[in-house]
């Protein structure tokens, strides 16, 4: 399965550790966010993921090429930031002949299992299927409403009066559909201009797993206390730094 990893985001809320190491790198026990993702997604069945990068992208090219991860990267450098959405726009011939693919937050901590997110959306094909979860302040976030079957009758982002507290998680499947509905203009988000669109013709399933988004500081602590998976060490590191291919057989 090929897989987005939005790793792109400026992380102003995790300052001062953003102020010298772009979001994606910042380390939870030891690890790299992005290490602990390009790990999790190899033992869950992705063999191809297209990562995007603006801020601090010479540190991250650095280092994608210090390991042999066993996937083949794509990098898609932002010059002006795209939005989630916009991302996906430019990147959308990599995945249009594809029957799913993934789009994971590169700041949402997890062990979700993506091969059941993806077995749960397969029978189905809808144009997304959301992983979601509780959450303690859903004004904050993209809420679902979702009835007895599993589809999302209901997507509101950031509501000012929120009817309930499942939110979307950042983990997603999603098909073709999900494509056309994309903005033309960038830049563009996901849960603000795309699922919104959406509701009728998505699923969700309620995450058991471990969730939690590294977008403040005290998140980011909680993360350093909480995180429950062993910390891995996301591919093996090269005697000397080589660089993988990327999804066009360039080096990164």
């Amino acid at each position: 399965m090929k897989a987005f990893l939005l790793a792109a985001g400026l992380g102003t809320r995790l300052r001062p550790l953003t102020d010298t190491l772009p979001k994606c790198l910042v380390p939870v026990k030891g690890e790299p966010l992005l290490g602990l993702w390009l790990n999790h997604l190899r033992q869950h069945g992705v063999t191809e993921v297209c990562i995007n990068l603006h801020t601090g992208a010479p540190q991250v090219r650095e280092f994608l090429r210090s390991r042999d991860w066993g996937l083949t990267l794509r990098l898609a450098e932002e010059a002006v930031l795209l939005g989630s959405a916009g991302t996906l726009a430019a990147n959308r011939h990599w995945v249009e002949a594809e029957e799913y693919f993934g789009i994971f937050y590169a700041d949402v901590l997890t062990n979700t299992n993506i091969g059941a997110l993806r077995n749960f959306h397969r029978p189905f094909s809808p144009a997304a299927t959301l992983g979601l979860y509780h959450v303690p302040d859903p004004a904050r976030c993209g809420i679902a409403d979702l009835n007895a079957d599993g589809v999302v009758i209901g997507f509101v982002e950031k509501p000012q009066y929120p009817h309930g507290d499942l939110a979307f998680s950042g983990l997603m499947i999603a098909g073709p559909a999900l494509l056309e509905a994309l903005p033309q203009h960038v830049p563009a988000d996901i849960g603000g201009q795309v699922l919104p669109k959406l509701v009728g013709r998505m699923r969700g399933i309620v995450l058991e797993d471990f969730v939690l988004d590294i977008g403040t500081l005290e998140n980011y602590h909680r993360a350093q206390t909480h995180w429950p998976a062993r910390v891995s060490t996301a591919g093996r590191r090269l005697a000397s730094p080589q660089p993988p291919g990327n999804a066009e057989g360039k080096s990164i």
